[in-house]
């Protein structure tokens, strides 16, 4: 690729059906943004507690290239998510709206061996194996997934937990009930 060449620039499209084959293998750089409802995101779909008016993502993405040294240029994608999803609070049970953002990027390489044999210590960028049917919709999927708390919960104070089972409970949580002692069971039995 000539240095000095100047690469055509795609304009992605925002259907979500079209953001399933996205050809990063071609010598031309992508931007795009758009949005995303909860309900084109069946992995994201499948962990909402519900979907109110306006829950979704926004996406944005962009690609170019970059020198590298003794090599082809690098192409180098990079994709910010922001958006609401409510997920269930894992303090009250109750329904949490909660806000997530997630910027990433990634460098595209050749094969899969590229991508085994990448420096674990760049933490800056992970790759990613190029293709000409990428499915970027399910990286934007893949990202939000990643970007959602392992726990979710609302801010300190803005809820009470809820009463279970487990400890928080009348006089039960007082006064432990003591085990019996083994040998008064067995002294029993030996009786009967």
């Amino acid at each position: 690729m000539n240095r000095n060449q100047v690469l055509p620039q795609v304009e992605l499209s925002t259907d979500p059906s079209a953001l399933r084959r996205i050809d990063f293998c071609a010598p031309q750089s992508h931007q795009g943004a758009g949005f995303l409802g909860i309900a084109v995101l069946p992995r994201i779909a499948e962990e909402a507690s519900s979907i109110e008016p306006g829950d979704g993502f926004h996406w944005q993405l962009k690609t170019h290239f970059v020198d590298s040294p003794g090599s082809e240029p690098q192409q180098i994608l990079e994709l910010a998510v922001k958006g609401r999803i409510h997920l269930v609070c894992q303090s009250c049970l109750q329904d949490c709206g909660l806000d997530l953002a997630q910027k990433s990027r990634f460098v595209m390489v050749a094969t899969e061996e590229e991508a085994d044999a990448f420096p674990m210590e760049d933490d800056q960028q992970e790759p990613l194996v190029a293709s000409q049917h990428f499915d970027l919709l399910g990286l934007i999927e893949d990202e939000i997934l990643l970007s959602m708390p392992l726990i979710p919960k609302h801010p300190e104070g803005a809820c009470q937990p809820h009463a279970s089972s487990f400890g928080e409970g009348g006089e039960s949580a007082d006064a432990p009930e003591k085990p019996q002692n083994p040998f008064n069971i067995l002294k029993n039995m030996k009786k009967n």
